[in-house]
C-alpha cells in the first residue's frame, strides 16, 4: 500500500491554514468576511475541484508518455454541486480538452486517464474518512 500525507497549520496572523507536502505549499481560507477568512488561499470545496481536475490533467499526461503520444494544449475544468445542511457535494462534473501534437484523435488518451485517475475514481467509488484528536 502507498500512503500520502500532508500537514497544515495556521498562518500567524490570520485564520488561513498553510499546508504543505514536501516542498509545495497552498494556503486554505474562506471568502473575505466569512468566518474571519481573507480570501488568502483557497476554499475546501475550492481544493476537492482543484484535486479532481489536477489529477486529471497530470494523468493524461502519464497515459500519453506511457502510449508515445505527445500532447499539446490540455484544459481541464471542474464543477461542484453543493447542496443541504452540511452542505456536500453531490456530484461534479468534469470537461477535458485535450490536443495531440500530430493531430490523431485524443479520446483513447482521454478514456485511459478516466480509467486510470487516482482522485475521480476515489471520489466516485467513496472511501472512509477518521478524524481523531491529538
Amino acid at each position: 500500500m502507498v500512503s500520502i500525507a500532508v500537514d497544515l497549520a495556521n498562518v500567524p496572523g490570520t485564520e488561513a491554514a498553510l499546508g504543505w507536502a514536501g516542498s509545495h505549499t497552498l494556503v486554505a481560507d474562506r471568502p473575505a468576511g466569512k468566518a474571519g477568512g481573507m480570501g488568502l488561499g483557497f476554499n475546501g470545496g475550492q481544493l476537492l475541484a482543484l484535486a479532481i481536475g489536477g489529477c486529471f490533467a497530470n494523468d493524461l499526461r502519464y497515459v500519453a508518455h506511457a502510449k508515445g503520444i505527445a500532447l499539446g494544449r490540455i484544459a481541464v475544468g471542474v464543477t461542484l454541486d453543493l447542496d443541504g445542511e452540511p452542505l456536500i457535494v453531490t456530484g461534479a462534473r468534469m470537461t477535458v480538452t485535450c490536443e495531440t501534437i500530430d493531430g490523431s484523435d485524443p479520446r483513447p488518451v482521454i478514456e485511459a486517464a478516466k480509467a486510470d485517475s487516482t482522485v475521480s475514481n476515489s471520489v466516485i467509488r467513496g472511501f472512509p474518512v477518521s478524524i481523531e484528536s491529538t
